[in-house]
């Protein structure tokens, strides 16, 4: 592949203000937040968030396009994306809030913190019965980079680690299922599920209320419990709602929704069994994030290969 030269760097980010990333990407790149015209032969890359349709259809030198979030299904989303490269993010900052996010949800389940919330605000001194962490079993839907990671992190605390993926995986000391095989019998040997699966077709909408009601309900925490930290679509709101009502879940620590910002109106902020955090389980960080997006064009300049390209046809 020959040296290409540097192009201009089209910044397309929705729901965020893009003044810290374009302060970054332009201490090497030009950067411009509109293409001049669809055709605008000097855009080169695209970092994007929730661009908007069409806007990089027509780009005629585009060569790769940069997510900004761990997911791309905002890219992937719009049937006219080039067919031009497409790189996720994968960092160390970004993996270790996800994993920061998962072992904090999963003590604060597994120590019954909400228990001992309403108990406070009750005054009530009471000790209830305590299990080990090896008396649960921690189910993990995704074994991509951060599923791998958040499992490495619950293993080293003593937890016993279940995964589910799409296709075949072996991750050590866990104990490993998948396709849709193995998904009932992963969910009835899981106390707490953690999803961290990205969106797809085909993992839309997927903990629903029938996927719930396979969790494994005597354990030592009293009920089965959900942790939601990929995508708000993989669930169903009104399922877990009912799933939490009648019993088939004891709590849930829900970051992402189906609707985002979550609605003042929706039903889950005061629910008393859900805990909410605005899908800021993994922030992404442009002063960790920019740089490794530039070496990796300068790389390709250099006639390297893109790193951590997202495969069409699986969708992530």
């Amino acid at each position: 592949m020959p040296k290409l030269d540097k192009g201009r760097v089209l910044l397309a980010v929705t729901g965020f203000h893009p003044q810290r990333w374009h302060e970054l990407l332009s201490t090497e790149r030009e950067v411009v937040l509109e293409p001049n015209g669809p055709s605008d032969p000097s855009i080169a890359y695209a970092v994007v968030w929730k661009q908007k349709p069409n806007l990089l259809t027509n780009l005629p030198n585009l060569r790769a396009i940069f997510s900004i979030g761990a997911g791309v299904d905002h890219i992937m989303a719009d049937p006219t994306v080039p067919d031009v490269p497409i790189v996720k993010v994968v960092a160390d900052n970004l993996t270790q809030h996800m994993v920061e996010f998962v072992v904090w949800r999963v003590l604060e389940h597994h120590r019954q913190a909400m228990l001992y919330q309403g108990q406070q605000k009750k005054k009530i001194w009471h000790e209830p019965p305590q299990r080990t962490a090896n008396d649960i079993s921690v189910g993990i839907m995704g074994l991509g980079s951060l599923g791998r990671a958040a499992a490495s992190a619950l293993l080293s605390l003593g937890f016993r680690v279940n995964g589910w993926s799409r296709k075949e995986q072996q991750v050590a000391d866990v104990s490993t299922f998948n396709g849709d095989s193995g998904l009932v019998p992963f969910l009835n040997a899981t106390d707490i599920l953690v999803v961290l699966l990205p969106l797809t077709p085909a993992t839309k909408g997927i903990v629903n209320y029938g996927l719930l009601k396979e969790l494994r309900k005597r354990n030592g925490l009293g009920g089965a419990v959900l942790i939601n930290a990929g995508r708000g679509r993989l669930q169903k709101d009104a399922d877990i709602l009912r799933a939490l009502d009648d019993g088939t879940l004891k709590e849930a620590s829900l970051d992402v929704f189906e609707v985002e910002p979550l609605p003042r109106t929706s039903p889950i902020w005061s629910h008393p069994k859900i805990f909410v955090t605005p899908h800021a389980a993994a922030t992404s960080d442009p002063n960790h994030l920019v740089p490794i997006m530039l070496r990796q064009m300068s790389a390709f300049e250099r006639g390297e290969p893109l790193q951590n390209l997202v495969d069409r046809t699986a969708g992530y």
